[in-house]
């Protein structure tokens, strides 16, 4: 437990930054329900499809390699033999791979009744994508855009046949708060001469926020039985930093120097695991959680308009970058 936990104490939902997602999630039923959790081979992903299994929803891990999926499902098996987890293989740089495992998944029958938009990459040095698009950018927005679009139908199927509501979970940044909206143009995006630092990041953590209240407003809209609902899950060491180029005795020195400051990893998946699960937020969508509670993401973040124009230009690149199959 980070020493800000001490300090900090619960919000309205009974919860707070000190919370892990086995608390949030305590006595919660989930053996009917169906979950994709991307990025779950490790960190909070991995917590987080942990205690999705644990509370005996099915769990499909997606990794870009089978191996890395593979591995995470051995482990998580370890601590749970009677956990219900599959795994299949997913790039969500490459918007073919994307196509392909929402393909294998769709045809396999299964409900779904839960997304978990969780995986993402940080301070990458400069790269495009297979499609042609800034890295960050691509893995963390267009890629999970892509795959909610081919999962929506087959969600809100669920929760007509079921009378259960589905979910969707996109895990987002405070680093949001950097970004402007002024770079929505793919030029912009991809201009290496403007590609320093966390801004990159920060404009494709904005992307997830405005992703899921404009997908929030079209449930409501078509009166679709789905929420959809952004976080920031805290700071937490995991290897979404492994990117930062520093020397291994450095990061080692400056991440125990920090350790005490920042979330667990079960802290650090409980948001997620709350908005994913708890009865608490059954109804609740199109808005922004932190510390297992509603918070007030940026200015940028609430534009309404400025998530039309996200939603144009995703559809836009979608289009332009997927090769015939």
């Amino acid at each position: 437990m980070g020493l800000l936990s001490w300090f900090q104490g619960s919000g309205p939902s009974g919860f707070g930054s000190s919370s892990t997602a086995e608390q949030v999630t305590d006595g919660v039923d989930a053996s009917d329900l169906t979950a994709i959790v991307t990025g779950a081979s490790s960190g909070i992903g991995k917590e987080t499809a942990r205690v999705l299994a644990l509370r005996g929803a099915t769990v499909i891990i997606p990794a870009r390699t089978l191996e890395a999926a593979a591995k995470a499902k051995e482990s998580l098996l370890e601590g749970n033999p009677d956990a219900k987890i599959e795994v299949m293989e997913l790039d969500l740089g490459s918007l073919a791979s994307v196509q392909s495992f929402a393909r294998a998944f769709l045809s396999s029958g299964r409900p779904l009744n839960i997304l978990v938009n969780n995986a993402g990459i940080c301070w990458t040095p400069y790269q495009l994508s297979p499609d042609g698009v800034e890295l960050q950018f691509a893995t963390n927005h267009l890629g999970h855009f892509f795959l909610t679009k081919l999962l929506l139908d087959k969600m809100k199927a669920t929760a007509s046949e079921t009378g259960t509501h589905g979910r969707i979970i996109n895990v987002s940044s405070s680093d949001h708060a950097m970004a402007d909206g002024s770079w929505l143009d793919l030029d912009t995006i991809n201009d290496q001469s403007k590609f320093r630092g966390l801004l990159p990041y920060g404009r494709s953590k904005l992307a997830n926020i405005l992703h899921v209240n404009e997908l929030s407003r079209r449930f409501q809209e078509e009166g679709a039985n789905v929420t959809a609902n952004s976080l920031h899950p805290g700071v937490i060491l995991t290897n979404i930093l492994r990117h930062i180029k520093l020397p291994g005795f450095v990061f080692s020195s400056l991440a125990g120097l920090a350790k005490p400051f920042f979330k667990s990893v079960p802290q650090g998946a409980a948001t997620t695991c709350y908005l994913a699960l708890n009865p608490g937020v059954k109804d609740v969508t199109g808005k922004h959680f932190a510390d297992c509670n509603e918070a007030t993401p940026s200015p940028h973040a609430r534009d309404g308009e400025l998530a039309k124009k996200l939603w144009g230009l995703s559809e836009e690149l979608v289009q332009k970058c997927r090769k015939p199959t």
